[in-house]
């Protein structure tokens, strides 16, 4: 009996033994290599005699061991070697507020490390952007610049699609007379501001320098030579600045209905999602669908998704946006989806350093409506609106600078608006959400039209005014006593538009 318990107690030791999986942390850690650590991984499926016996040819079986290899040929997996590598993130996320999830239960919460494996979705992404780049700078000689440009709000959404739909263009036409490139449209020093983009670049270890922005490239110059094939990608008009080039239109992909102005467009694509990074990761899908098993990779195209549905919470996210977060999770790593958009909404509004027209900059969207004719005057009334997002108060805004309401007042001149409303949404010391809002009007007369409008039409927004004795008088700032969201001040102003003259 002893020696049939002892030999139990062996079989089970070494059944432990055998199925233990090491943790390639700290198996780097036992090695003292920190930087660089191997693992074999036999986690990806192959199937198929060939690469069975590709296999055995590296892994030759002991002799001892042939007979076994030989009845099991058909269940073997090919041992493919997988690096990982411990990261430390270049900017310290201790202060943002991550929700606790499984997998930083699991992969540790120290925000300034990560263990994550190779990625070679992102390394072919960066050879694409390197060559891509090389191209421009040699003036895309005997092609057409196949330009892919989004819209000038260069948002995590905007960006993330430009770059994916561009780069899966290049691998699916195949097309030797189109140079395709994604065009970022926003200069390379705009990005100082954007600290949630070059967080995201750098997390996915996307070649920032590859990258083409507007000031990098004069699109007119291929256009004036008839070189130029634009593609419109997440919005349905071209941006002011891009009017001139419409003639060149190609292709609109974008998840609204595009301008009737582009009627000669017959490559149009227009989903009901509320992300265009969700389309482009279904086309991914459906064509090469490994792609997306690089965490890198796949963080890029969730992110999109994440900060265009507000967490997969706006109400005009569809069931596609869902499951295609849910598909490219591995993107998230240790942060979850949660965390990730955390991070990313935190850098978004982190604005220790940035001016205020910086800060409205970061997230504004603009409207324009053409009026009736001045009399006695041949010129048309323009009616410019622009609405501005912002994370903090606005008392913490008006505090940034002594001169506040004049910077306020300086931005929307330089942005040559009517009115701008800054809509700011942040969460107090008692971790309460608040929403206020300041309007600016170019006079008083015009505010007052505004505000008597949204009293009246919109009976579910109760405005509480807010004193703050520096504001000029076409300013007034308020705060609104029910918790609203973005999209329906932005409903509002779309109908004020509609009504006025």
């Amino acid at each position: 009996m002893r020696s049939s318990s002892a030999s139990m107690a062996a079989n089970r030791q070494q059944e432990t033994y055998i199925r233990a999986r090491d943790n390639p942390f700290f198996d780097g850690m036992r090695r003292g290599e920190a930087e660089i650590m191997d693992k074999e991984d036999q986690s990806a499926l192959k199937f198929g005699v060939e690469d069975v016996n590709e296999s055995q040819k590296e892994h030759p079986p002991k002799s001892s061991q042939a007979n076994e290899v030989t009845q099991t040929l058909a269940l073997t997996k090919p041992m493919i070697e997988q690096s990982y590598s411990v990261n430390k993130d270049r900017t310290n996320l201790s202060k943002v507020p991550l929700p606790p999830s499984a997998a930083l239960f699991y992969n540790g919460y120290s925000p300034q490390m990560e263990v994550v494996e190779s990625c070679q979705s992102i390394y072919k992404l960066n050879m694409y952007l390197r060559a891509r780049k090389d191209d421009v700078n040699a003036g895309v000689p005997g092609r057409f610049l196949h330009a892919v440009i989004g819209p000038d709000i260069c948002d995590v959404g905007s960006v993330a699609s430009t770059i994916m739909y561009a780069f899966y263009l290049n691998e699916s036409l195949q097309n030797k007379l189109f140079c395709t490139v994604p065009i970022i449209n926003m200069t390379r020093a705009d990005m100082e501001s954007r600290a949630e983009l070059k967080w995201l670049l750098d997390a996915c270890h996307v070649d920032q320098s590859s990258l083409v922005f507007l000031d990098e490239i004069d699109l007119s110059y291929y256009d004036l030579f008839g070189s130029l094939k634009l593609v419109l990608l997440n919005c349905n008009k071209l941006p002011a600045r891009q009017e001139a080039l419409k003639e060149a239109l190609v292709e609109i992909f974008s998840c609204s209905k595009h301008d009737d102005g582009y009627s000669w467009v017959k490559n149009a694509t227009f989903g009901e999602e509320a992300s265009c990074s969700t389309l482009i990761a279904e086309k991914f899908l459906l064509t090469t669908p490994e792609i997306l098993a690089g965490q890198r990779f796949s963080r890029l195209l969730l992110a999109g998704i994440l900060m265009d549905t507000g967490n997969l919470r706006s109400p005009l996210s569809t069931s596609k946006d869902n499951y295609m977060a849910t598909l490219l999770i591995n993107g998230a790593g240790r942060y979850g989806c949660n965390g990730l958009y955390q991070i990313l909404r935190y850098k978004m509004y982190d604005v220790p350093e940035l001016s205020i027209g910086e800060i409205l900059q970061k997230d504004i969207k603009k409207w324009t409506k053409i009026g009736k004719l001045i009399s006695g005057n041949s010129r048309l009334t323009v009616l410019n609106i622009g609405m501005s997002s912002i994370g903090i108060s606005i008392a913490q805004l008006l505090s940034l600078d002594s001169t506040s309401n004049l910077e306020i007042s300086h931005f929307q001149r330089l942005e040559k608006l009517s009115l701008l409303l800054i809509v700011s949404g942040y969460h107090d010391a008692e971790k309460n959400f608040k929403r206020e809002i300041l309007v600016s009007a170019e006079s008083v007369e015009l505010l007052k039209n505004l505000i008597q409008f949204m009293k009246s039409s919109a009976p579910d927004l109760p405005l509480k005014i807010l004193h703050h004795p520096d504001l000029r008088e076409e300013m007034k700032a308020f705060e609104v006593d029910r918790v609203t969201s973005r999209k329906t001040i932005e409903r509002l102003l779309e109908e004020y538009i509609e009504v006025s003259n």
